[in-house]
């Protein structure tokens, strides 16, 4: 008896797993995130106003007094960038902001690609559109993440639209997040991947794009994932360099089991056994890497207060992420290995863009909006995604997501690559890496028909 009744539960545990039917898309819907009630008569201005970055010298000699105003902590000997970011090189950071970093000449490099604002759902947009010239050139949407903007893209934006890019150019187009940057902040709670993905898919439509493709890392990945899974007709094909396994279970662990030992049984080639294993090893330093992601998914507001006030504090706060994600390794280092890969103008820009809109804690509300609820019960956890996905495995990502697992959400993956070096932020580390790998993947979207 207690076998049969054994049985029947691993049975329905299966069925429950595997063959439960789920839903194909996820609809659109509609919001409203600007102040107070939408009115019933209430539309939105589709008017698209050009946008130019500019920002106050009263706001430039704030920074400036805070900055020389700056209160440090002194280090602990030895412990570089393990305690987070080194309260000696802050210093250093802070004196180089303070004395040679020129953000008036940044502004005008911000200012060199074309930036527009629209209303959407009740609150302003912010994007940058660049058009190569060519009539038949391919839309493409480009969406970040945190702590990371519009800015990360700039490079790899110059090779997609400048005269003689591959494959004839892209029709780039690429939004701040709402609540990041120059995008307005939702005013209303509620505002998750979903929310965007329906803006963004809005954006596209007011601009007369039909059928894009669509890159993202970071939220920016979670965001292209659910354009696709909510109008698949729309999305010709998504390109991502970030693709957590979300539905970790039962199913997987056999394969962490016996992946190192029998890989190709378990669908792993060599390069994921050396990225993932040991496992449990990983998994810690995953836990000990995103104790932020606890205080950003429950009390945002709270931290968000003291970075807001604090220039200093901001950028600490967020450049440690940029060593960290970078190169695990980047921890030993007194400096963090931040200019190993970027330059101090690039990384303090990118901050900048939080601070002169004071959207550091808006920004991060975006991990309570998802993480608040079980991820599980969400129904993007409950949809496949059906369009063209090409993937783009970095090694110094925190978390490997072999082929074998991501084929379980993205159902057809028409390229899959191991890059061979970067990290979280790919875009602006290796903007030629995610070219090419952007380009061969559309190439085999169009091949393939």
């Amino acid at each position: 008896m207690l076998l049969i009744i054994f049985s029947l539960a691993v049975g329905a545990l299966l069925y429950y797993m595997f063959m439960r039917k789920n839903p194909q898309t996820i609809p659109e819907g509609d919001g409203w995130w600007g102040e107070g009630d939408r009115r019933a008569s209430e539309v939105d201005d589709e008017s698209i106003e050009p946008f130019k970055i500019e920002v106050s010298e009263q706001m430039i000699q704030d920074l400036h007094s805070r900055l020389d105003n700056t209160r440090f902590t002194p280090s602990l000997e030895g412990s570089s960038f393990h305690y987070g970011f080194n309260s000696t090189y802050l210093r250093k950071l802070v004196a180089y902001w303070r004395k040679d970093y020129d953000w008036q000449k940044q502004v005008e490099h911000l200012n060199t690609f074309p930036h527009f604002r629209t209303k959407i759902e009740g609150i302003q947009v912010h994007f940058v559109h660049v058009k190569p010239g060519v009539r038949a050139a391919r839309p493409l949407m480009m969406i970040h993440g945190w702590p990371g903007s519009f800015y990360e893209f700039y490079k790899v934006i110059a090779q997609l639209t400048e005269p003689g890019a591959q494959l004839g150019g892209f029709e780039v187009v690429c939004p701040s997040i709402p609540g990041y940057g120059f995008s307005e902040a939702p005013r209303r709670p509620g505002f998750n991947s979903l929310a965007a993905a329906r803006v963004f898919h809005k954006l596209m439509r007011r601009l007369g794009l039909e059928r894009y493709y669509v890159h993202g890392g970071d939220w920016g990945g979670l965001i292209a994932t659910n354009m696709a899974q909510m109008k698949p007709e729309n999305v010709k094909g998504i390109h991502l360099n970030f693709f957590p396994a979300t539905r970790l279970g039962l199913q997987h662990l056999p394969s962490v089991i016996l992946g190192p030992y029998l890989p190709s049984l378990m669908g792993f080639t060599r390069t994921d056994v050396e990225r993932m294993f040991p496992f449990v090893k990983n998994i810690y330093t995953l836990l000990r890497e995103t104790g932020y992601m606890h205080i950003q998914g429950t009390k945002p507001d709270t931290v968000g207060s003291a970075l807001n006030d604090s220039p200093a504090g901001l950028a600490a706060y967020i450049l440690e992420k940029f060593s960290t994600w970078t190169s695990l390794d980047f921890q030993d280092l007194e400096d963090g290995g931040l200019d190993r890969k970027f330059s101090l103008d690039e990384l303090l820009t990118n901050v900048m863009i939080y601070w002169v809109t004071g959207s550091i804690t808006s920004s991060m509300r975006m991990y309570k909006e998802n993480l608040g609820v079980n991820p599980m019960s969400r129904i993007d956890a409950k949809v496949g995604v059906h369009v063209p996905a090409g993937l783009a495995a970095f090694p110094n990502e925190l978390m490997h997501v072999p082929l074998a697992w991501a084929k379980q959400k993205y159902k057809r993956i028409v390229s899959y690559s191991y890059m061979s070096r970067g990290g979280h932020f790919a875009a602006f580390e290796e903007p030629q890496m995610i070219v090419d790998d952007l380009v061969r993947f559309v190439q085999c979207v169009e091949k393939s028909g």
